[in-house]
């Protein structure tokens, strides 16, 4: 009696890719449009619903166009209810995850700044991390926007150089950080974030923001510092696409409105290109 044949078992194909990145069309847009964008971040440590409660209030009158999660020490519990909460009261706001470990992977946001510490040199944060959150990401269905993360010196270590273990980018330096940047273009890397750090002293320079902007093409996101509207205004003058407020809502909520306002200034004083 002949034997049937052995059939091949085929394997099972992975989850596929998101086929459309609105957010990193709409990020890419930005310039060509003539507009600027703030995005506010919020860290899942320092989640009380009750205030976020009340940012969301304002926000619901100056709105803004992103809400980034993350920080350097993130409690996964608290981060999952942070962004429960804003998905319920600010649907509309894209929520991007702005993580420092692979753990901090949140399929219920709408994306993930992927970010690789350009930086610096600890591997870890250069490829490490996004090996090991790989997977996870491949299931999430997030939209990936691949980031060239670069910490600044503002006066004082943060927290990320020092989780990160790296240093930053000399402050007066604007070339450095000019060539820094154009590598991770030229590695393929589609968004470029200039950062002073969490409650940095000042913020990275108007003249480094001009050297990047004027070295690269893709979306310049710049944070750290911008604690009054004349450095969002110098920032965004500057040639940032999207400026980052934190910490200094914590103390100051009514900054939101001061913000708004000069993001909205810098953007209908630029012309279409």
């Amino acid at each position: 009696m002949a034997t049937p044949p052995r059939r091949n078992r085929m394997p099972t194909p992975p989850t596929p890719l998101p086929t459309a990145n609105r957010l990193l069309d709409t990020l890419a847009g930005l310039r060509h449009q003539g507009r600027k964008a703030l995005a506010v971040l919020l860290d899942p440590d320092d989640f009380v619903p009750t205030r976020t409660r009340q940012l969301l209030g304002q926000v619901a009158q100056y709105p803004v166009d992103y809400f980034f999660v993350g920080g350097s020490l993130v409690l996964t519990e608290h981060q999952a209810a942070l962004i429960a909460l804003l998905k319920a009261e600010a649907p509309h706001v894209p929520v991007l995850l702005f993580p420092s470990h692979a753990l901090h992977v949140d399929a219920a946001a709408d994306g993930i700044l992927l970010l690789s510490l350009i930086s610096g040199r600890n591997p870890d944060f250069l490829i490490g991390q996004h090996v090991v959150a790989a997977p996870r990401l491949r299931q999430s269905g997030l939209q990936i926007l691949p980031t060239g993360y670069m910490l600044v010196e503002s006066g004082r270590p943060t927290t990320a150089s020092y989780i990160s273990g790296t240093a930053p980018l000399p402050h007066d330096k604007p070339s450095i950080a000019a060539a820094t940047a154009m590598a991770g273009e030229q590695l393929g890397l589609r968004l470029l974030y200039l950062d002073g750090g969490s409650g940095a002293q000042q913020p990275v320079s108007p003249a480094m923001i001009r050297a990047v902007r004027e070295a690269t093409n893709a979306p310049l996101l710049v944070g750290g510092g911008l604690n009054t509207a004349e450095k969002i205004s110098a920032a965004l003058g500057a040639g940032a696409d999207l400026v980052v407020v934190g910490n200094h809502l914590e103390r100051n909520p009514n900054f939101l409105v001061e913000a708004v306002a000069a993001v909205r200034q810098a953007g209908s004083s630029q012309p279409s290109t």
